[in-house]
């Protein structure tokens, strides 16, 4: 069984930090680009970030640059977000996703990843 695990999650005030982690289970990350999704209540789910298999290649949407970081370490076979400057509108269930593929050139290929987590609530309020 191959299955990737997301961790970090919980309650931030605004303007608060925290940093998520994916790790697989039962396989490795150096050949995978990996992207992390997100889903607020009551909206679609969206791509927030893609990294590539080696950390070349970074992709982030336009709601979160400058305030989130992607990066790996394929030593520690883990992927790493780190959200800094927290808003309410961050609050959702955030999901990491591998793919054999690239980090999609156009949009963020949701259809296409090979393997998702189960998700970490990340809950941003005063």
């Amino acid at each position: 069984q191959w299955q990737l695990v997301e961790s970090g999650g919980g309650l931030v005030r605004p303007g608060g930090s925290l940093r998520l982690s994916c790790a697989p289970s039962g396989f490795t990350l150096d050949e995978y680009a990996i992207s992390w999704f997100r889903q607020a209540p009551g909206k679609e789910r969206e791509g927030v970030s893609c990294i590539s298999s080696r950390g070349g290649r970074l992709k982030y949407a336009d709601s979160v640059k400058g305030r989130f970081t992607i990066s790996r370490d394929n030593a520690k076979n883990a992927v790493y977000l780190q959200m800094n400057s927290l808003k309410p509108e961050d609050t959702a269930v955030y999901y990491c996703a591998a793919t054999f593929r690239a980090c999609p050139a156009t949009g963020w290929g949701a259809r296409s990843m090979d393997y998702w987590g189960k998700g970490t609530l990340v809950t941003v309020s005063s």
